[in-house]
């Protein structure tokens, strides 16, 4: 391979990389984001992104090189599972809907430092493609770094706005952010309707999954308060959970799951957001004793 091929090459492999970091990125932002124009652009700019991802895979093919085998395939799982992986890695406080619209408004601004750095690696790409002949690939990076741009001027344009958003909730306390509408919370409800059309044979391996997706550490809290963000009182695992009293919520609380619990934090809070009811729940909340333990029987859990 000559010189000029495999600095073509290492220059693709990053934009590669890039595009491949950027899928999860994306991801996370969009879990965390209420529906609106910001989180539209994030959902098509994710879709492009993973476009990207595949036509630079694709060049490396072309060129007899490809991309680094433990890059291939990064980020082609969405859906339900990474928004709520998504989740279990943010503040506790702003997964309850706490100062949601500062996070928000920084992912934008880190968003558009991505979208910077991408923007000149494409510009690089470009550049030395057409220095040393390969129209092919320059073209390839003059495409990709247009719809960059675009999506960085998207964000320029969303940021007074989230902005605004951040003002009225900390400055004025009228906040607006509401977890049941981000995208992690449609995504819950997509599964959900999806599971009822499901046979019960594939329902059972989705549920096997999913059982195993919770034994990374805080996946199954987070599942509970997007869940419970989402709930309706029949979801929840305490029967006719709106006409009971304080004091009656209260004595069946320790009988939950660590699960449970989060999703009866996230509907109370939604609905009478009672203190008495948040403080017992807060007391009785806590770290697994080791990863996927709510998830195992108590027959597992004693061998």
């Amino acid at each position: 391979m000559s010189q000029s091929k495999q600095k073509i090459v290492q220059y693709l492999n990053e934009a590669h990389a890039t595009e491949v970091g950027l899928v999860r990125v994306l991801q996370s932002q969009i879990a965390m984001t209420p529906a609106g124009s910001y989180r539209t652009g994030l959902e098509t700019h994710l879709r492009e992104t993973r476009a990207h991802g595949e036509r630079l895979q694709n060049r490396l093919s072309e060129l007899g090189s490809g991309s680094n085998p433990l890059q291939a395939g990064v980020g082609v799982a969405g859906g339900v599972i990474t928004q709520v992986l998504a989740l279990a890695k943010t503040p506790l406080d702003l997964v309850r809907g706490g100062g949601g619209e500062e996070k928000v408004l920084k992912n934008a601004k880190d968003a558009c430092a991505t979208e910077a750095l991408e923007i000149a690696t494409y510009t690089a790409l470009e550049r030395l493609a057409r220095s040393v002949g390969d129209t092919t690939t320059a073209d390839l990076a003059g495409s990709i770094r247009g719809d960059e741009q675009k999506m960085l001027e998207r964000i320029l344009d969303e940021i007074p706005k989230l902005t605004e958003a951040v003002v009225r909730a900390e400055v004025e306390g009228n906040g607006s952010y509401d977890l049941s509408k981000t995208g992690a919370a449609d995504a819950v409800r997509d599964v959900g309707e999806s599971a009822k059309k499901t046979a019960r044979g594939t329902t059972a391996r989705a549920k096997k999954g999913a059982r195993q997706t919770r034994k990374v550490p805080g996946v199954a809290q987070a599942e509970g308060q997007v869940k419970g963000a989402v709930a309706s009182e029949e979801d929840l695992a305490i029967a006719r959970y709106d006409k009971l009293t304080v004091d009656e919520i209260g004595s069946k609380l320790s009988e939950l799951s660590q699960i449970d619990l989060a999703k009866v934090d996230s509907y109370e809070r939604k609905n009478q957001n009672r203190t008495t009811v948040l403080d017992k729940i807060t007391t009785l909340r806590g770290d697994e004793p080791w990863p996927g333990y709510d998830e195992l029987s108590v027959a597992e859990i004693e061998s």
